[in-house]
């Protein structure tokens, strides 16, 4: 049943050294206040907004609080309980469960010590590391996908026991209700379901519409799962997955703006010519960098692109199932990514779910690499034997690196030891912090403040606020074209209660003059010299007060 390459270049503990040493650090690096973009723009401020209001409600300004939400309402219990650090380690439990996943298969498959080199090789991975460490949701994700994949293959290796199939599609329900990319995921494992039928029945024994039926089962128990969130935002946007494909739900509906598909963006925003586009698959293996879009805004390993092409080398030493199981994994990673990236760009995070399967077919690919080196240069000899393990260390040198490198920016020891508070630590890598501390701190209660280019980073406003721009569309110069001067734009802002301004005033001055006509940078100019008065600046933030001289 199992194929058990006899090789053992080294043995398990030093791995089970790495795992223990890696897990530490992840614990280390997870406890430090979030800081992260998305964290502070939907992940805690959408189940903050929950907490404040009481419970469940739409928030229109917000389009992030449509997404459906089955680990922002894990995170909502200890932001209750006043710990917005917590919710990482959820995020990084979500992590753990994948590799152990990932272990349990290869220990089924490989034995050995391969099934360490999978579970280590994914959590080390550095775009793994970096969500280990933040409170998103990719890694429950991946999770979620994962389990549902394996369990998928538990249906066939159990004569297609029905049990199987409905917790593999419970699994894919619980990736729906995660993030939208399991969209994808639910696509490719119905796929998935069909095609394992065909595979895993001789033709004697094969129902007419046994794979027909079987897929949709899985379909309808994964979306009765995933149903609440379908429900919710058909009660408020009559689109069941809102935003997506919102025009057809609601074609009446107003566009939210200009949509630039990623070769567009690529073409003439980076500059790129055709064939570096074309050459993405491969270059994001390579050239991935944390917070640069241009370069796929994360970084991977080059050894998940190249072992898992030798995972296909003598394809008639495996068992069956073995095959079949490789060519699944093989497919769900290639169209994962090709649903990704065209449907909305490529950011590595994006990719994560196709993760857990390159580690496994990385494994199979150093599993056979080693057999391959037994079998021409000798078992017995010296370095033959050398050979894989020089490999593995090359494999997880980058991944070593990215962690060391997360050591030195994240800082945790500064905030666990007491040298840094936490007031500084935010301030250290979140500029906008200090002009809210001064909001929360000095603006009275009832104030209502416009928002202006500050990024939608607003988790740590404690103030009722409203955000300048809605897509691309700016409340600003909507007032500006609409008035006549600044008392006019005074006028609209006082009719929607906003009392204060937080304005990023590097952004706006270039705003002011690259983005505006000489009529409206007029009347925005003496609205802020005449009707406004400053109480709060730094290098790159100032908190403005609404005032009236007329008055």
């Amino acid at each position: 049943m199992n194929s058990r390459p006899s090789t053992k270049f080294s043995g398990r503990w030093p791995f089970l050294a790495a795992l223990g040493i890696l897990i530490s650090a992840l614990i280390l690096l997870c406890f430090t206040p979030p800081v992260s973009r998305d964290a502070l723009t939907h992940h805690l401020l959408v189940p903050k907004l929950y907490l404040k209001h009481g419970g469940f409600h739409e928030i229109p300004s917000i389009e992030f609080s449509y997404y459906p939400m089955n680990l922002e309402m894990l995170y909502l219990v200890p932001m209750y309980f006043g710990s917005d650090i917590v919710p990482k380690y959820i995020h990084l439990a979500f992590g753990l469960l994948t590799s152990l996943l990932i272990f349990g298969y290869l220990k089924k498959r490989l034995g050995s010590i391969y099934p360490y080199f999978g579970a280590l090789f994914f959590l080390s991975i550095p775009i793994v590391v970096k969500l280990a460490i933040t409170a998103y949701v990719d890694l429950g994700l991946a999770f979620f996908t994962t389990a549902s994949l394996f369990l998928l293959f538990r249906w066939v290796e159990h004569s297609f026991r029905l049990r199987d199939l409905v917790f593999s599609a419970i699994m894919c329900g619980l990736a729906l209700g995660t993030k939208y990319n399991g969209l994808i995921a639910f696509l490719l494992l119905t796929l998935s379901t069909a095609i394992l039928y065909e595979r895993g029945h001789g033709k004697a024994g094969r129902h007419p519409l046994g794979a027909v039926t079987s897929a949709a089962l899985f379909v309808f128990t994964a979306l009765v799962i995933f149903s609440p969130w379908m429900i919710r935002d058909l009660i408020w946007t009559n689109n069941p997955i809102y935003p997506l494909f919102d025009h057809l739900f609601n074609s009446s509906r107003e566009n939210g703006g200009t949509f630039l598909n990623e070769f567009t963006i690529r073409t003439y925003l980076y500059k790129e010519k055709w064939w570096e586009i074309a050459l993405i698959p491969i270059r994001m293996f390579f050239q991935g960098q944390d917070g640069n879009p241009r370069l796929f805004d994360g970084k991977l390993n080059p050894f998940l692109l190249i072992l898992p092409i030798l995972a296909f080398a003598a394809p008639g030493t495996d068992k069956e199932e073995v095959k079949v199981e490789k060519g699944i994994l093989a497919l769900f990673s290639a169209l994962f990514f090709v649903f990704a990236y065209f449907g909305g760009g490529m950011r590595i995070r994006y990719i994560v779910p196709a993760l857990p399967a390159l580690a496994v077919l990385s494994t199979f690919g150093l599993a056979r690499f080693t057999k391959w080196v037994e079998r021409h240069l000798g078992k017995g000899r010296l370095f033959p034997q050398l050979i894989p393990s020089l490999l593995t260390l090359l494999v997880f040198f980058p991944n070593a690196r990215y962690l060391h490198a997360q050591f030195l920016y994240v800082r945790p020891l500064d905030y666990m030891s007491g040298r840094v508070t936490r007031d500084a630590y935010i301030e250290r890598y979140r500029h906008e912090y200090p002009a809210m501390q001064y909001i929360n701190g000095s603006l009275p209660g009832g104030s209502k403040v416009l928002f202006v280019f500050v990024g939608k980073r607003v988790y740590f406003c404690d103030r009722d606020y409203v955000l300048d721009m809605e897509g691309t569309q700016s409340f600003l110069q909507d007032l500006a074209a609409e008035s006549r001067g600044g008392k006019g734009v005074l006028s609209g802002l006082e009719a929607e209660g906003i009392t204060h301004l937080l304005v990023n005033h590097l952004i706006f001055e270039k705003w002011l003059n690259y983005s505006l006509n000489q009529e409206e940078r007029n009347i925005i100019l003496n609205f802020i010299n005449h009707y406004t008065k400053l109480l709060f600046k730094n290098k790159e933030y100032i908190v403005l007060k609404l005032i009236d001289p007329e008055k």
